[in-house]
């Protein structure tokens, strides 16, 4: 057993974003539960950033750990972050959000009313977020507690929305983000992995993190500019038809609509001349027909996002 000096380690992975960081690290002096540690982990910024985070060094309640890396990648900067990490439960918040003043304290009292017996399936505490004026994100669970799988939660339960929560660090270290793939990788990949491996969550209809919408999501990303982070989309429309497929019957609109994101994927890292990792295929009959049935549907869209780039780029020409 791994000897934790903290409870949690709050982990912010960031890039030139030292006009954000201090709402995250004024939610950090107004939490009511002290035992944890912040870990920022610089991806290569050029801003002051480093300079800020050695002033808050000097004066903060709790310690602050300064880990810089040559630009890589978001998930690149999280993998370092749990290696770093010296809290039992990893808290990953953005650089421009923030945690309600009483997030760690309540995460730590769930842990505590989940049976010891239960302890080691549990892989996460996922509650809610909120919008700055107190509204929801997305949909509560269906009950105020729930021990359940995250593609349970996902499929069965369809709940939709922004989540939050704490992860268990030594699971999280024998299930890093692929850092062979380049650019953006869905979250949702390591959580369906933890799933898999017979991990569950407790989910709390609880208001752990406060969510401020840039407008710049990579989600948002994706559905503006079908070719931008092909590669990530596929793999997670390849993941839904190639690996879920026994939720099917709970949710068959979202298996439809990935095995037409995996076609329109797809063209585009053909048309980009971006391989697919290797070992990626849909080895069961029931996936492939699934993926060749939406066929006409994918490629309907992937010629609509091609026409809508060309048009885009005539406009810029015009204007220019």
């Amino acid at each position: 057993m791994a000897c934790w000096r903290h409870l949690f380690s709050v982990i912010t992975p960031t890039y030139n974003r030292a006009h954000t960081l201090e709402r995250v690290y004024r939610s950090l002096r107004e939490q009511s539960f002290q035992d944890f540690e912040w870990v920022v982990v610089d991806d290569g910024s050029t801003d002051t950033t480093r300079t800020l985070i050695q002033g808050w060094q000097q004066e903060a309640s709790f310690p602050i750990r300064y880990v810089w890396q040559p630009n890589q990648h978001k998930k690149t900067a999280f993998n370092n972050g749990v290696r770093h990490a010296q809290g039992e439960w990893l808290v990953a918040i953005d650089s421009d959000d923030e945690l309600d003043p009483n997030a760690l304290y309540h995460m730590a009292g769930v842990w505590e009313q989940i049976p010891p017996a239960q302890r080691n399936r549990t892989v996460a505490i996922t509650g809610l977020c909120a919008r700055p004026d107190g509204s929801v994100v997305g949909d509560m669970y269906p009950h105020d507690v729930m021990d359940v799988s995250s593609l349970d939660m996902t499929f069965r339960y369809h709940v939709r929305g922004e989540k939050f929560g704490c992860l268990r660090t030594d699971v999280l270290r024998r299930f890093p983000f692929p850092e062979d793939i380049p650019g953006f990788v869905p979250e949702s990949l390591v959580w369906r992995a933890l799933a898999r491996a017979g991990y569950v969550t407790r989910f709390v209809n609880q208001v752990f993190r406060v969510y401020h919408d840039g407008g710049s999501s990579l989600s948002s990303e994706g559905r503006a500019d079908g070719g931008r982070h092909a590669l990530g989309l596929w793999l997670l429309a390849h993941d839904t038809v190639a690996y879920c497929l026994g939720w099917f019957r709970y949710q068959p609109a979202s298996f439809f609509g990935a095995a037409i994101r995996y076609t329109r994927f797809s063209l585009h890292l053909r048309a980009q001349r971006v391989a697919r990792p290797a070992g990626r295929y849909l080895s069961h009959w029931s996936s492939r027909l699934l993926v060749a049935a939406m066929w006409p549907a994918g490629a309907a869209l992937y010629v609509r996002d091609r026409l809508r780039a060309a048009t885009a780029r005539s406009k810029r020409s015009v204007t220019a």
